[in-house]
């Protein structure tokens, strides 16, 4: 008399199947994290390069020698810049002393909403030079405060930051013409760069006053 093998019983085929799944979830994660480490020093590569490519465009590197991404300073939220959250400043050095501040700031009462800013500044002080990183201003109108849309190519709008210390200028002098001030502004379109002005020189008066601090001495270094 010949006798059939029974079928697996339902729970034992459950749990094979929980098995087999649980392995492909094990091995599929093992490969995606293998992924994600080979990757990674690309990755952070690629935005070491897109920060850096900002960077250029306020302060030239044959301004300094350091790394500069590695030389950094970590801010406390500050109504001075215009940030609510903790943000970072990078600091040039040349022949290890102090060459210039890089720092983002914001300008919260743009036409549209929020202006974002990259802001370099020399030891003394002196802004080196200002870009706009984000924005929601008009086009056509109030986004000449970008070098890209500023139909001005010789002598963008914002260049007339370069070169300008808080402590030597008189406040009066930080407003657009049509308010008295230095600032040229395309007629129609004042809110953006009164926006700025003030973000940039609030800025400023920050860097002026936590001087000691924003340039002090990388880690390891003599003070």
């Amino acid at each position: 008399m010949s006798t059939q093998a029974k079928p697996p019983s339902a729970m034992k085929m459950a749990v094979r199947t929980a098995v087999i799944l649980f392995l492909f979830v094990v091995a599929f994660t093992g490969l995606l994290s293998a992924a994600y480490l080979w990757t990674l020093p690309t990755i952070e590569a690629a935005a070491a390069g897109e920060k850096m490519k900002l960077i250029d465009e306020v302060l030239p590197r044959v301004g300094y020698d350091n790394d500069l991404l590695k030389d950094t300073v970590q801010l406390q939220p500050a109504a001075a810049l215009g940030q609510n959250e903790t943000s970072i400043a990078y600091r040039a050095r040349k022949n290890g002393e102090p060459a210039a501040l890089v720092l983002e700031a914001v300008a919260p009462d743009g036409y549209a909403g929020k202006i974002r800013l990259l802001i370099a500044f020399a030891a003394d002080g002196a802004v080196l030079g200002v870009r706009v990183t984000q924005h929601k201003e008009t086009p056509g109108l109030g986004d000449y405060v970008e070098p890209q849309k500023d139909k001005n190519k010789e002598h963008p709008w914002i260049t007339q930051f370069d070169g300008l210390n808080p402590g030597r200028i008189d406040a009066r002098e930080w407003k657009v013409k049509k308010d008295g001030g230095r600032f040229d502004s395309v007629a129609g379109a004042t809110v953006t760069p009164r926006a700025v002005i003030k973000a940039v020189r609030k800025a400023a008066l920050y860097v002026e006053e936590n001087r000691q601090q924003l340039f002090a001495p990388a880690r390891g270094e003599a003070k």
